[in-house]
């Protein structure tokens, strides 16, 4: 790979993304030639949030490639409950580790952590922003399901104001030939203004619609989310969008007989239990291809891996990110860093436009 971080899956190149793909293909295929591949390594995990799928694939796929792990999955059992910021977390920590995979609640962390890192940083969520290795999970979870990653229609459906599984895949599958999207959600949870920014300069077809059961009938993929608890300001907010789109056997009968339903779980009422004996419904499938899709990022990240600091860039603005939620906000010592993207100028760690104080 030419980037030594992960930071989205829109920095690969399309060729590296497909040998990606295809190697999580043979992985799964042939796992014995693997067994010993990360031999001597280590992955060190720093979840500053919870998680159960993503934290266990990744440590899994080490371990099945014969390396070891370290790490943390609450951070007040860590140094940062000391006040320790991630600059000097990330620091020390990659000199323990051959790898490093952050989950962070702030968008832009993952960024911030590749200046300071002697080793590759991988991007396992950023707050709200992006999740790229949920993204290569869906992508090799339809390339082995649907036999293909384009010309697709993909109807993404619930939280997608916060759903930063739905920012990574629209990344990465925006600008692949032929593809199309449905996005189904509530006005208060549609998809924010950069990720249309890129839909737009992309030239990608988009509806916005606000019924599931319309949908139906129109997807190739349907990807349903949950409603984030953890991201709304309080319970009453939470509780208004809660059950608005719930997908069960009577909605299935609409779709067509190759549809293929993902979702990046957990989920708690979007799915109803008699989907899931659905041959269409394939999000249990799913994460044994994500630990497939990790084992073959950890192999090709480290890989020839430079152990080297990249250090900060220099600050090009004084003005601070209008996002509350961006890492820049927290970690003060970052320098903003911004950019002119699809004609606006963003925030480079988290994308947002920038509004001028």
């Amino acid at each position: 790979m030419t980037s030594q971080h992960l930071i989205n899956l829109n920095t690969l190149t399309y060729n590296e993304l497909d040998g990606l793909i295809k190697l999580a293909g043979e992985i799964k295929r042939h796992p014995a030639r693997y067994i010993d591949a990360c031999h001597g390594k280590v992955l060190a995990t720093l979840f500053y949030e919870p998680s159960t799928r993503t934290q266990m694939s990744f440590q899994t796929a080490m371990l099945r490639l014969g390396g070891k792990v370290i790490g943390f999955d609450n951070p007040q059992t860590s140094s940062v409950a000391k006040g320790e910021s991630l600059k000097d977390t990330v620091r020390v920590v990659s000199g323990y580790s051959d790898i490093i995979v952050i989950r962070h609640p702030l968008a832009g962390s993952a960024r911030a952590a590749s200046f300071f890192s002697k080793v590759p940083i991988i991007n396992a969520g950023d707050g709200g922003h992006f999740h790229p290795t949920q993204t290569l999970t869906d992508l090799v979870t339809l390339k082995e399901e649907k036999g293909r990653i384009t010309n697709l229609c993909i109807g993404l459906c619930g939280d997608l104001m916060n759903g930063r599984t739905v920012h990574s895949l629209i990344s990465a599958m925006c600008s692949l030939e032929g593809n199309s999207f449905v996005l189904i959600s509530t006005k208060q949870l549609s998809v924010p203004s950069y990720i249309k920014d890129m839909l737009n300069a992309a030239g990608a077809k988009y509806i916005e619609m606000n019924s599931l059961e319309e949908a139906m009938p129109m997807l190739d993929v349907l990807y349903m989310t949950r409603i984030q608890r953890e991201r709304f300001g309080s319970d009453e907010e939470y509780e208004r969008q809660k059950g608005v789109f719930v997908l069960d056997a009577k909605k299935m009968k609409r779709a067509k007989q190759d549809l293929r339903v993902l979702h990046p779980l957990p989920r708690v009422d979007e799915i109803t239990v008699d989907v899931d004996d659905d041959p269409r419904a394939v999000y249990f499938e799913q994460t044994e291809y994500g630990m497939y899709a990790r084992m073959a990022l950890i192999l090709e990240m480290t890989d020839n891996a430079v152990r080297t600091i990249k250090g900060a860039p220099k600050q090009t603005h004084a003005t601070p990110c209008s996002n509350p939620h961006c890492i820049t906000n927290t970690e003060l010592y970052l320098p903003k860093l911004y950019r002119e993207k699809y004609g606006i100028m963003t925030c480079r760690y988290c994308d947002e436009r920038i509004l001028e104080r």
